[in-house]
C-alpha cells in the first residue's frame, strides 16, 4: 500500500523514475487535476510512475509505462497501488507475430460488443470504451501495445490505401485533418468501433463503409481519412 508520505520520501531519495508501481484495481486517470475529463483507465496490473510529488487539487501527475500516457490520479487511490518489484519490460514483436494475433484481436472486439456496454470517453476497461480505448484494449489482450489516442494510433501505424485494408487494420476518421475516431477493419467493407451518443450508436457496433442507407455509417464515411496497419508493438 502506498501513501503520500512514503511517495514523497522516495522523491527525496532518488529520481522518481527509479520507482514503478502497479495497479491492484482498475483506476481512472484524468487529463486535468479534476474529475471532469477522464483521459484513460489503468487496468489491474498496469505500471505507472509519478512525475510529481506535490498534489494539485488532490491529484498527482503520473505516466503510464506501457503506452507513455500522462495524466492525473486522485491521491485517495494511492492505497490501490503497490511497488513493482521489476520495471515494465516492453516486448518486441515481429510483423509476422502481430499478424498471427489479429484474429484474436478481432475476436476480442466482437466479444466486447456482445456485452452490455455504452460509449465512455476515456474508457479502456470492459465493458465501456471509447473508440481508441476499444482498439487499444483489443490489441493489448493479445500482447500488442498501441498508443492511447486515435491520432497517435494513426501516426503509429503504417499508412495504407483503404482499398488495401485487411482484417485487423485500423480505419481512421478525421475532421479538418484532425483524426478523432478509429475502428477495426473486419473485411468486406465492414469495421467495428465504439461510437458516441450524438453522432454514433452509444457503444460498440459494426458498420459498413459507404453505407448510404444508414445515417450513422454514412456520417462516418463522409469523414473517412484512411487506413493504417499495425506492424510493431509500442516501445516507450
Amino acid at each position: 500500500m502506498i501513501s503520500l508520505e512514503n511517495l514523497q520520501a522516495n522523491f527525496e531519495k532518488v529520481e522518481a523514475t527509479q520507482y514503478e508501481y502497479y495497479c491492484q484495481v482498475n483506476l481512472n486517470i484524468y487529463d486535468f487535476p479534476s474529475c471532469q475529463a477522464l483521459g484513460t483507465q489503468a487496468a489491474v496490473g498496469r505500471h505507472l510512475q509519478f512525475t510529481s510529488k506535490t498534489p494539485v487539487n488532490d491529484f498527482l501527475e503520473v505516466r503510464l509505462c506501457e503506452d507513455g500516457y500522462s495524466g492525473w490520479l486522485q491521491v485517495q487511490y494511492l492505497a490501490e497501488l503497490e511497488y513493482a518489484p521489476t520495471k515494465y519490460q516492453p516486448v518486441t514483436l515481429s510483423t509476422t507475430q502481430i499478424q498471427e494475433r489479429l484474429p484474436a484481436v478481432i475476436a476480442f472486439t466482437k466479444a466486447a460488443m456482445e456485452q452490455p456496454n455504452h460509449y465512455l470517453w476515456g474508457g479502456t476497461v470492459a465493458t465501456n470504451y471509447d473508440c481508441s480505448g476499444l482498439v487499444q484494449a483489443a490489441f493489448t489482450a493479445s500482447g500488442i501495445w498501441l498508443p492511447r489516442n486515435a491520432d497517435a494510433q494513426d501516426a503509429f501505424t503504417k499508412t495504407i490505401e483503404i482499398e488495401s485494408a485487411l482484417p485487423g487494420d485500423l480505419i481512421f476518421f478525421a475532421t479538418n485533418q484532425d483524426v478523432n475516431h478509429v475502428g477495426l477493419y473486419l473485411g468486406d467493407g465492414y469495421y467495428i468501433h465504439s461510437s458516441g451518443i450524438d453522432n454514433g450508436r452509444n457503444g460498440i457496433a459494426i458498420d459498413r463503409l459507404s453505407d448510404e442507407e444508414d445515417e450513422v455509417a454514412l456520417s462516418y464515411y463522409r469523414i473517412l481519412k484512411g487506413a493504417g496497419r499495425v506492424e510493431k508493438s509500442y516501445q516507450p
